[in-house]
């Protein structure tokens, strides 16, 4: 039968109990509600305060029977911790993104997995191992591809289920920022469907916008230019 919450809370705290009797020094918190389908226990080797870094194993346990389903390791966690425990499912820009973010990445229908490994993506920002999960060998895999996606550019990209895209944002100090979203193409991967790039001119005053679209295989461009103080009012 199922495990009630308690009984979950009982297998995680069991989980933990275990790896101290094993002598291992590292602070562990376990997280029963990491997603509608998982729970989640993290072990990471370092913590002060209100944060946490340094290699880290995340283990996904069924949330209804409390089962241990998957083992991860991560090299840096490197984490702020809220509430004293590390978020999940944060994907805000420019914010601490979570330690584990689970959502379907690919659109297929199954939640994928992304763990944080430290602060490797533009701008010293949070990157990410990223694994999807394979139906047929019932196990999450890594994604080249996606891990790529999540540690080249500002931090973790976001997710759009209704339009099925994935949005990457990239900048170069004030003055200059490109927002990409990618279609995930079966069989092809991850392909570039639109682009929006924002440069300021020197003086200041102006900014030139330039939108790119993908049209039946066609890239098709428009740049338009704007007073700054009016394109960043609207």
């Amino acid at each position: 039968m199922p495990l009630n919450r308690s009984a979950l809370a009982i297998t995680l705290a069991l989980l933990s109990l275990v790896a101290s009797a094993q002598g291992m020094a590292a602070t562990v918190f376990n997280i029963p509600d990491a997603s509608r389908q998982y729970a989640a226990r993290i072990e990471v080797e370092s913590c002060e305060a209100d944060a946490c870094s340094g290699p880290a194993t995340v283990q996904l346990l069924d949330r209804a029977t409390g089962q241990p389903l998957q083992s991860f390791k991560t090299e840096d966690l490197s984490i702020m911790l809220d509430h004293a425990k590390p978020a999940v499912n944060n994907t805000q820009l420019y914010s601490d993104q979570s330690a584990i973010i689970i959502a379907d990445f690919n659109f297929d229908g199954s939640a994928d997995l992304a763990i944080r490994n430290g602060n490797n993506s533009g701008y010293s920002g949070p990157s990410y191992d990223v694994y999807v999960y394979n139906v047929t060998r019932k196990q999450f895999v890594p994604s080249a591809e996606l891990t790529d996606l999540a540690s080249s550019k500002l931090g973790m990209f976001q997710i759009d289920p209704k339009r099925r895209r994935l949005i990457t944002y990239e900048k170069s100090g004030c003055c200059w920022h490109l927002t990409t979203e990618y279609a995930v193409v079966p069989r092809k991967g991850l392909v570039s469907v639109y682009t929006l790039e924002e440069g300021m001119r020197t003086d200041g005053e102006l900014i030139d916008v330039t939108t790119s679209k993908l049209v039946n295989g066609r890239w098709q461009s428009k740049t338009r230019t704007y007073r700054v103080d009016k394109y960043y009012k609207n």
